[in-house]
């Protein structure tokens, strides 16, 4: 059940970091660095 809230969790993610990466496009490598990161870290089960 946790594994559902995670993979519902990363869309919203992704939205947000695609607003802010609009807002502050300069900013947009380090969204990204952090949503592969986070994405991972849910992948390998580190975070639920």
């Amino acid at each position: 059940m946790t594994l559902n809230l995670s993979f519902k969790l990363l869309p919203i993610l992704a939205l947000a970091l695609g607003i802010a990466s609009l807002v502050a496009p300069r900013f947009l490598n380090v969204f990204v660095a952090i949503f592969l990161i986070v994405y991972a870290l849910v992948g390998y089960g580190f975070i639920r």
